[in-house]
């Protein structure tokens, strides 16, 4: 069995993180999602994310297998829902943002395992409501989300750069504990 576990990323995982989020925009190409084809995230944004220390890895035997932020905060993009509405929408919730996993651990559904860590640590302190969202082409992170157990709420759209409106329209997905 491997030692699998999560921690902060550090400033010094930033080109290991970098490589992960390459990895993975051209798996979303490959899958014909528009998702992550304009440059984000980029090295500044997961800078960002290791400094306010939102930004998560996932370690397998000493190596970082993948990336996560999670962000408890209120999240400008999540305030507009349509098509449908959140269950809970008056307690604090932790987001779980820019998340892939190393193709050099593709098949081992380390996905789930992150996921449920990064819940594990927001429940640890107080955090019971969960939110996620992505491009409705994006068919492997849906399937991530509602296998651990997230409830498609509606759609959102985000600020991320993109194309044209409807390539700002995001799935957001729902967990509460």
């Amino acid at each position: 069995m491997s030692s699998i576990y999560i921690k902060r990323a550090q400033i010094t995982d930033l080109n290991e993180i970098m490589n992960i989020i390459s990895q993975a925009q051209v798996m979303l190409k490959a899958d014909g999602s528009p998702q992550w084809q304009s440059g984000y995230p980029d090295t500044t944004t997961l800078k960002n994310d290791i400094m306010a220390q939102q930004c998560w890895v996932l370690m397998v035997d000493n190596k970082i297998a993948g990336t996560a932020t999670l962000i408890v905060a209120d999240d400008p993009n999540y305030r507009e829902i349509t098509d449908g509405q959140w269950e809970n929408n008056t307690d604090p919730y932790a987001t779980i943002h820019r998340i892939a996993i190393s193709s050099d651990f593709v098949g081992q559904h380390l996905g789930k395992i992150f996921i449920s860590n990064l819940i594990s640590q927001s429940y640890q302190n107080g955090i019971h409501n969960f939110r996620i969202d992505t491009h409705k082409l994006n068919k492997r992170m849906q399937h991530l989300a509602t296998s651990t157990g997230y409830v498609h709420r509606g759609k959102i759209y985000v600020s991320e750069p993109a194309a044209n409106h409807e390539d700002n329209a995001r799935l957001a997905f729902e967990l509460n504990l």
